[in-house]
């Protein structure tokens, strides 16, 4: 399995505490790839899959939950309501009542909740920002019945299609699907038969560019054993040509699962691979793009109900129960493989390692190819290199193509080549170098555009470099997606996308030098630097991307003030603390730099606040911006300073500049700016009238005093004294307003504000002794100072105010006003008239109550009835015209009586002193209200007889409670047992109304006074009134004696007929009361026909009797006895389940026969099965059956006669009419051992498995082996087989066995069982026979080659051999490995492909080792480590044949570490290695260069060393060079010389030659240096040791390296003259002929003839510029451009044509010579 599929268990949920009854269809989901819920027992679990499985219980009541795939949204259902929950925000986010039962639901995207009913199918938008309620999408077909169990929904992406399927039992135990396909556009359905099916979308379709929409879904109709693939396109426009559809593939469905069926299909969608799931446990893999299937494997023993498919392509699934989340994805590495091996299906293989860039098939790729390019087909050898999946795009593919020659009038190969592959995928970087190469010639950008947006081609650094020279931007698209930061930033710039560097280089993490770009920016472009500083200044997050002040500097360097002042105002606008210094900056370059009204505009709207204020106010009053200067300046010195310019300011200013001052400071400015004069009082104002809350308002009034100011002070305070809360403000307001002759605002303020202190105003008020005293009357009505008012008024003349005041300004202030004057003495005919002028706005109470306390209430007798006689019906009014009435026994109680609007309380408790009766009569006319004060009364006086008919007629609750009220301790007062007796003995009897009589029976039951209730209802009820037979008295009467006197209960139920009975005796045999006899009695005289007419009811009270007898009194024998007098059925039958309560099994079975009733027929089976009453069980399940056709009572009285060993009426059962259920039935008897009668129904129900069983255990293996051919069933076949090994039946063991082998998956089983019972013969008996099978397997030829690597290891390479290509290698191998048969494990691994492990086994296991065979396989290994291995294994094993190892493993080993190898091996190594290290020389490598040397060395092989040494340079050559510079042989120590040589050390070199006189290596040495201190000293070493000729030879050979001074000078001193002259003649001539290329250019052109003449052309001969021309000297080679020709000499060797050489106005001193 593992070879093919990755197979796992992710986690288990019952070991994370989940009950396994909860892990199933309905109680347990999947929310995507992330969640599993589980809903249990009163809490939902959440397992969060992200975290390991971390889970969250949750105390939620539902009965289903499922989670959001993509958010943490889950869904709950109770019944019919549906809950949405967001879990991250905590809250409910929708709901739903349906109408109908759900069946089924699911999430098809983030927001779309899916529900399925009996008949519907609906849509949720459940997470829509406004409440929706579910959309009705289609109705469910007819093929789809409501006893349907619906298993999926699914709908395609665009919501176009819908599918909706389940599973239904059918005939014979199989389980049918069905499956219906929606159109929502075209509103139409299909019907489908299967049981699961997948929406997917296919891409890269055969020529087709669009995606394909496609159905996949599983086909078995029923009653047909051959199940079917489907795989079609959906919704495609016939337009666009034909839809994808592939021919159905038949799902290899093993023997063994005949009666399996699918349960799920999903998608793999990054491979298209379809993974189908069958309940028992089966996964089947399918490719959508050809429909084949891949594979097939039993994975769990368990259903897996739930699967869903993650993100990277892999499928989870959960087992039913057993909790297991199994992982299921493809092996990518070995499926192609798999494909070609086992499928043996080529094109598959090709068609998916193509697609998928799969491993595996490259050789069939490259044979292919070879195939289609040698036919010349090269279009059909493009496409073969597009889907090869990358194995084949190589440049060396595509130089094949370029090759290739055009045929005429066809375009070129490569085109096609680059045609095929946009068609197909991407083009890798190569590919798309090669392709823009040709387009960019042809002037044709736009196909790249296009092909880099439809990302068909791979951007890299090389193909924008391509592009740049001739689209930026289209070069920069290519820079930004192969990730080439800093040309991107490159090309940025030059298109003037300055603003989107610093974005861009954030994003990608680059890191650049910004300032170095901007300071170029600066003066290239200075509004483009501008932009760029802007960007770098202000990113979208962070800190600034360059240094700020830097970046100023760089403007300001360049005197661009309005640049820097730009850059500075956008970067420094979060005006940060550590801005202070740029800030200040700013500021600076504008107010000194010319422009003062932009720092103006800047302080103005205060951008800034971090700058040096001291600073730059300084600055601002320097240049005349006093505002600024004023908002800047701390010191209050300064500020005043500066407000001496007060006038130059604006007046808003000033008022607002204050807001900045400290009090103290604010106050020292006001009173400065007062001291200027009058002109600045109105900005003063103002500045009070803004600031007054802060400067203090009292200050404020001080400033304004102190300067006499008094109007400025009342207009300040008029702007303030409306809203102040200052008692001074208003006060001094009021002053200034009097003082100011402002009377009608100072009455405002005195009527309206309430801040001012009133005694103060008041005081000042009556001194001032205003004109117009309507101010103090305002302060003393609304203070209260009304009697000083009054008193005021009537002391100063001023009557007609008092007058005025009580009827104008304050009615309700007359009766103060008249208590003054009465104190006063004033005449009564003015307050009569006062009184009468006020009328009815004066307050009566308050009236009354001054004139009572001062004894002059009749005063107010005419005022009062006068305000009756106008209709008042005030309670005052008529209080006080009472209490003057009481008072003097006018007709008291007539008025107490008749008067309808006094208050009682108020005249009942004036009368309490006068007589108690008319209190009384007073009180009871509150009608309730007064409750309590006639209780009270009633208690002093003993007024107990009018109490009591008080509260029988009052008929209140609450007035009963009050006065039956026990005692704190719980006894009776005297009071309550005095009105008790009043009511029982004269209130009660008295009364004829029911509803009195009622309620005063409810008080006392409330009062919790039985005794008396009692007493009570006894008097009304059984001694005779008109109430005897009212059914709720007597209701009440015996319900009372159930709590109070159950002993009297009885009696009552004798005595009395009218209560209602069925009620009353439910509350007698309630847990609380426990009558049950008197509720029996009950039941019982109301199930007689005096009672009751009603048949159903009388049977009804009879059952309930009975219930009373059986429930609560156990008393089964009274029961029986009842039931036998009744002979009622439904009594039977509530006797017959009492005793089965009791266990008492044959006496229950007898009353369910005289009953009759069979409904509680499983009770008594289950009762009779424990009781094993199997006989009497039998008579009553017959008569269960006449009435009763169910499969339980069918199987139920087969159990019996089994039981019973009623073998031939089981028979004529079994094989009659009947529904039993005879599967569960059999199976229960084979547990139980009964084989006979099991065997009986298995074969009456055609069950051959089970039949097979039964006769394996009766010892019939004939027979079972018949079965078991019957039953066609792999399990069968293993029972029987198992069963006739044990019993040594080997002949019918084999025939079973050859059925079971042909099914791989049960092999090793029966292997098992054969060799643990020890019969090795019989089985290879048996695995040979299998060998010829029609189905044979591979499992069987590999089981047979284990086989023989256990018991026959002879026979295992010829079975090898015969059968490899049929066999599981890898299990072969481990188990020759297991045997330890080392020659035919290296053979399977040699078939199997696997070089590797074949060359590891032969080294690790040599009896295995054959060279040949190594030799074949070593140069196939993929682990190069092998390689080396094997050199140290030949090394040891087999050195002589160590040259041909290495000689085949050249061309893959590492040259360095071989060698490494070898000379650690030892030095015999190298010698056994030296072919190799030649042939592997020709790479030039320092490790292998090495070791040939040292062998050259070692051999004295100089010139080999030195052949290596020129053609293969890569060595340490100085290493070699200090290792030979001391060889006693000269060739050797020459090649130090020549190493030192090339290695540019030419002293060491010259060094070495000069030891061994080589002086001609010397020379060449000196010549190549180049330098010529060099050459100078080796001049001087032939001039030293008298080497003339190689002085010469050297003069000649480095004749440019020379000095001529050097040359002359050591010439003459050794007397070289001779030796030297030819050197100075020619250098004389090269120096003659530089002065005429000088002189040449400093003259005006000339002739043709002149230009020759001056080139040397003339009758000397001497034009070559050399006097020798033939050639190089003998001895000498051609040096620096010479020609190889000594300098020419003339006779005797001097120079020819040379008489003196300038050098410092000296010659050479020889004689003869003339001086120049």
């Amino acid at each position: 399995m593992s070879s093919v599929i990755h197979f796992s268990e992710v986690l288990n949920l019952t070991n994370l505490g989940i009950n396994a009854d909860c892990i199933k269809h309905d109680t347990c989901t999947m929310g995507g790839e992330d969640w599993i819920v589980a809903v249990e027992s009163g809490s939902v679990t959440l397992v969060d899959l992200k975290k390991s499985g971390a889970i969250t219980k949750r105390p939620i009541q539902a009965d289903a939950a499922l989670m959001n795939p993509t958010s943490p949204i889950l869904a709950l259902r109770s019944a019919q309501t549906l809950q949405i929950f967001n879990l991250s925000e905590k809250k409910k986010v929708g709901e739903h009542t349906l109408s109908s039962p759900l069946v089924h639901w699911r999430w098809v995207d983030g927001n779309t909740l899916a529900l399925v009913t009996s008949s519907s199918v609906y849509h949720w938008e459940a997470l829509s920002p406004k409440p929706s309620s579910p959309k009705k999408i289609f109705e469910r077909h007819a093929s789809l019945p409501p006893a349907m169990q619906i298993l999926q929904y699914e709908v395609t992406g665009d919501g176009k299609w819908c599918l909706i399927g389940g599973i239904i039992a059918g005939e014979g135990g199989a389980i049918n699907g069905a499956m219906q396909l929606y159109s929502t556009e075209k509103n139409v359905s299909q019907p489908l038969s299967g049981h699961a099916a997948a929406f997917t979308t296919l891409t890269n379709l055969p020529g087709r560019s669009d995606p394909a929409s496609v159905l996949v879904f599983h086909q078995q109709t029923p009653g047909v054993s051959e199940q079917k693939l489907y795989v079609m396109e959906v919704g495609r426009d016939p337009a666009l040509g034909p839809a994808f559809k592939l021919q159905p593939t038949v799902i290899p469905v093993p023997q063994d699962a005949g009666r399996d069926f699918m349960v799920s299909l999903t998608i793999d969608t990054p491979n298209s691979i379809a993974y189908l799931i069958s309940k028992m446990g089966y996964v089947y893999l399918f490719d959508l793009h050809t429909g084949k299937a891949l594979y097939r494997a039993r994975i769990s023993q368990e259903t897996i109900f739930s699967t869903v498919s993650t993100e990277n392509g892999a499928i989870i699934g959960l087992t039913a129960r057993k909790g297991q989340l199994l992982s299921i994805s493809l092996n990518k590495a070995t499926i192609v493989g798999y494909i070609q091996a086992t499928l043996r299906d080529t094109p598959l293989a090709m068609s998916l390692a193509g697609r998928l860039s799969l491993p595996g098939a490259e050789h069939l790729y490259e044979a292919e190819l070879e195939r289609l390019l040698a036919s010349g087909q090269v279009a059909e050898a493009a496409k073969v290199v597009a889907k090869s999946g990358g194995s084949l795009r190589t440049p060396a593919t595509i130089q094949r193509f370029q090759a290739i020659p055009a045929q005429p009038g066809q375009p070129q190969p490569v085109f096609v080549y680059f045609s095929a592959l946009l068609e197909e995928v991407q083009l890798n970087e190569a590919e798309s170098l090669e392709l823009a190469r040709p387009v960019i010639a042809q002037n044709r950008p736009q196909l790249l555009e296009r092909w880099l947006k439809e990302e068909k081609l791979t951007s890299s650094e090389a193909l924008g470099d391509i592009l740049m020279a001739v689209d930026v931007g289209l070069a920069l698209s290519v820079y930004l997606r192969a990730k080439i930061h800093a040309k991107a930033v490159q090309c940025f710039a030059q298109r003037g996308e300055f603003a989107k560097i610093p974005a861009y280089v954030k994003q990608v993490e680059y890191t650049m030098d910004f300032q170095a770009l901007l300071n170029q920016l600066v003066f290239s472009n200075p509004v483009g630097g501008l932009e760029f500083a802007k960007a770098l200044a202000t990113p979208a997050e962070g800190p600034p991307l360059i240094d700020l002040q830097a970046a100023a500097e760089s403007f300001l360097s360049a005197n661009r003030i309005q640049e820097a002042t730009s850059f500075l105002l956008e970067a420094l606008k979060d005006n940060l603390p550590e801005h202070a210094y740029l800030q200040t900056k700013l500021l600076e370059i504008n107010l000194i730099g010319g422009a003062p009204q932009v720092a103006d505009a800047i302080l103005a709207n205060k951008i800034f606040d971090k700058f040096d204020r001291a600073h730059v106010a300084k600055m601002c009053e320097r240049a005349g911006l006093w505002q600024r200067a004023a908002e800047n300046f701390d010191e209050i010195a300064d500020i005043k300073r500066v407000f001496k310019n007060a006038h130059a300011m604006e007046p808003t200013f000033i008022v607002g500049f204050f807001a900045n001052l400290s009090a103290d400071d604010a106050i020292l400015l006001l009173k400065d700016l007062m001291s200027r004069g009058g002109a600045h009082v109105q900005v003063v104002v103002e500045i009070c009238k803004t600031y007054h809350a802060e400067l203090g308002a009292d200050a404020l009034i001080g400033v304004f005093e102190t300067f006499k100011a008094t109007e400025g002070l009342y207009y300040f305070l008029a702007a303030i004294v409306n809203f102040s809360e200052n008692p001074q403000v208003h006060f001094k307001y009021i002053q200034a307003a009097a003082q100011l002759g402002q009377f009608k605002e100072c009455e405002r303020v005195c009527r309206d504000s309430t801040i001012y202190d009133p005694v103060v105003v008041k005081e000042y008020l009556k001194g001032a002794k205003l004109v117009d005293p309507r101010p103090l009357i305002h302060v003393c009505d609304r203070h209260d100072f009304v009697e000083e008012l009054a008193e005021y008024l009537y002391s100063n003349g001023l009557i007609q105010y008092v007058e005025i005041y009580v009827t104008k300004v304050s009615p309700a202030k007359t009766p103060q006003v008249v208590g003054k004057l009465l104190e006063l003495d004033a005449n009564e005919d003015l307050i009569k008239k006062i009184l009468m002028s006020v009328g009815g706005a004066c307050p009566v109470d308050e009236m009354v109550e001054i004139a009572e306390t001062r004894n002059r209430l009749r005063l107010l007798q005419s005022w009062l009835e006068n305000r009756v006689a106008t209709g008042s019906t005030e309670p005052a009014t008529h209080n006080g015209l009472g209490k003057i009435y009481l008072s003097q026994n006018i007709e008291p109680r007539q008025f107490l009586e008749n008067n309808m609007f006094y208050e009682p309380a108020v005249l009942g408790k004036f009368c309490e002193g006068l007589d108690p009766s008319l209190a009384f009569a007073a009180y009871q006319k509150a009608n309730g209200d007064c409750d309590d004060q006639l209780i009270r009364i009633t208690a002093s006086h003993s007024l107990y007889r009018e109490l009591a008919r008080y509260c029988v007629s009052r008929m209140d609750a609450g007035l009963w409670e009050k006065v039956l009220k026990r005692e704190e301790d719980g006894t009776e007062s005297v009071e309550c047992r005095s009105l008790i007796d009043q009511v029982v003995e004269w209130a009660l009897p008295e009364s004829s109304n029911a509803d009195e009589v009622s309620a005063t029976v409810k008080a006392f039951l409330a009062a919790e006074l039985p005794g008396e209730l009692i007493n009570l209802l006894e008097r009304i009820v059984l001694q005779g009134s008109e109430f005897s037979e009212n059914s709720n008295l007597q209701n009440l009467l015996i319900l009372t004696a159930i709590r109070a006197e159950p002993t009297k209960v009885a009696e009552y139920i004798d005595r009395l007929d009218h209560f209602d009975g069925p009620a009353i005796a439910k509350i007698a045999a309630s847990e609380e009361h426990e009558l049950f006899e008197e509720a029996f009695s009950i039941y019982v005289k109301f199930s007689k026909s005096d009672f009751n007419d009603d048949k159903d009811q009388m049977e009804e009270l009879q059952l309930s009797a009975i219930g009373i007898l059986v429930d609560n009194l156990k008393e089964l024998d009274r029961a029986k006895t009842f039931a036998e007098r009744v002979n009622l059925s439904p009594v039977w039958s509530k006797l017959g389940n009492a005793q089965l309560d009791e266990q008492l099994a044959s006496e229950a079975i007898a009353s369910f026969l005289s009953a009759q009733d069979p409904a509680e027929y499983l009770k008594v089976c289950e009762a009779a099965n424990e009781a094993e009453l199997w006989s009497d069980l039998i008579p009553y399940l017959e008569m269960a059956r006449e009435s009763i056709k169910e499969n339980g009572l069918d199987s139920e009285l087969i159990w019996a006669l089994s039981k019973t060993g009623e073998m031939a009426q089981l028979e004529t059962f079994v094989n009659g009419p009947n529904c039993a259920n005879i599967q569960h039935v059999g199976d229960r008897l084979f547990s139980e051992g009964l084989f006979t009668p099991a065997k009986l129904l298995f074969a009456s129900n055609n069950n051959n498995a089970k039949l097979a069983l039964c006769h394996i255990n009766l010892a019939e293996f004939r027979d079972a082996v018949t079965a078991a051919g019957k039953a066609n069933s792999v399990a069968t076949w293993k029972a029987v087989c198992w069963a006739c090994i044990a019993a040594q039946e080997f002949k019918l063991a084999g025939s079973c066995g050859l059925k079971i082998i042909v099914h791989p998956d049960h092999l090793d089983e029966l292997v098992g069982v054969y060799e643990t019972a020890g019969h090795y013969e019989e089985l290879l008996q048996l695995m040979e026979n299998g060998l010829g099978l029609e189905g044979a397997h591979s499992g069987i030829f590999t089981e047979m080659g284990i086989l023989f690597s256990r018991h026959n290891p002879k026979r295992l390479m010829d079975h090898l051999k015969t059968f490899i290509s049929k066999m599981n290698v890898t299990k072969t191998i481990k188990a020759c490995e297991r045997a330890r048969l080392w020659t035919e494990a290296v053979f399977c691994y040699q078939k199997d492909g696997q070089p590797d492990a074949a060359v590891k086994t032969m080294m690790e296991h040599s009896i295995s080792f054959d060279h040949e065979l190594f030799l074949t396989l070593i140069v196939s290994v993929r682990n190069s480590d092998l390689l080396y291995k094997a050199v140290s294994f030949y090394l040891s094993y087999e050195p002589m044949l160590l040259e041909k190892l290495l000689a085949s493993v050249m061309e893959s080993i590492d040259h360095t570490r071989c060698v490494r190898l070898l000379r650690n091996a030892g030095d015999h190594a190298l010698f056994l290695a030296k072919p190799y290290l030649k042939a592997a020389q020709p790479v030039n490598n320092s490790a292998v260069n090495q070791a040939i040397n040292s062998l050259y060395l070692e051999d004295e092989d100089y010139e080999c060393l030195r052949d290596s040494i020129d053609a293969f340079d890569n060595f340490d050559q100085i290493a070699l060079a200090v290792e030979v510079e001391s060889h006693e042989l000269l060739e050797f120590r020459r090649i130090a010389a020549y190493l030192y040589r090339k290695n540019k050390r030419y002293v060491q070199s010259i060094s070495l030659s000069k030891d061994d006189k080589m002086f001609k290596d010397a020379i060449d040495t000196a010549a190549e240096s180049g330098k010529g201190e060099v050459v100078e000293e080796l001049l001087t070493y032939f001039c030293k040791f008298s080497e003339k000729e190689c002085f010469c030879a050297c003069l000649y050979t480095c004749f440019d390296l020379v000095s001529p001074d050097v040359a002359i000078e050591l010439g003459w001193r050794n007397g070289y003259v001779d030796y030297i002259m030819p050197f100075v003649v020619q250098w004389v001539k090269n120096a003659s002929v530089d002065m005429a290329d000088i002189k040449k250019k400093l003259e005006a052109p000339k002739e043709t003839d002149e230009m020759a003449a001056g080139y040397g052309m003339g009758v000397n001969g001497f034009g070559n510029g050399l006097m020798l021309t033939n050639g190089p000297a003998v001895g000498f080679e051609a040096q620096n451009g010479h020609g190889g020709v000594m300098p020419p000499v003339g006779v005797g060797g001097m120079p020819m044509g040379v008489t003196g050489i300038v050098n410092g106005g000296m010659s050479m001193g020889m004689p003869g010579m003339q001086q120049y």
